[in-house]
């Protein structure tokens, strides 16, 4: 019998706060992170963070292929999610206006801003070669996880 993806996010989200529990260092806390719902989840080709650094996102902890090392504030999905301070939920990059293809495989994506003293500091990225791979239900268990990382950083 196969779990639902609510249950599947609510273990994700206990093994994401116990990796994160007691180590301040966001940028370990986002490896470990990034390597949890590479490796746990299904049809996903990258999943990672960038930094905001300098007015810009910056390439930070992935699993996947290389990426783009720099996006500008409001280009691409991570833009915008910096810029509308706001989760992206894209059912099929192709039709989003400014995505920026990093890796020609991907087709679906969700981005989450990660706050840290009412700024956003990073985004969450995960892409999937599947077109509308992801829901609400992933934005719902991976913003669990982001807090998890959010509280870490206090």
């Amino acid at each position: 019998m196969s779990q639902t993806k609510q249950q599947q996010y609510a273990e994700l989200a206990q093994q994401a706060a116990s990796l994160v529990a007691d180590e301040p260092d966001m940028i370990a806390n986002m490896a470990n992170i990034s390597a949890l719902l590479y490796w746990a989840l299904d049809d996903v080709n990258w999943a990672g963070f960038y930094l905001m650094k300098d007015e810009q996102l910056v390439l930070g902890p992935f699993h996947g292929k290389p990426a783009c090392i720099r996006i500008p504030i409001g280009k691409g999905v991570c833009g915008t999610a910096v810029s509308e301070k706001k989760v992206q939920l894209v059912h099929d990059v192709h039709e989003f206006s400014g995505h920026i293809a990093c890796d020609a495989a991907s087709n679906s994506e969700v981005v989450l801003p990660v706050y840290r003293n009412g700024a956003v500091v990073a985004v969450l990225d995960i892409d999937s070669p599947l077109i509308g791979r992801f829901d609400l239900a992933d934005v719902e268990g991976l913003q669990r996880i982001v807090n998890s990382l959010e509280a870490s950083m206090l």
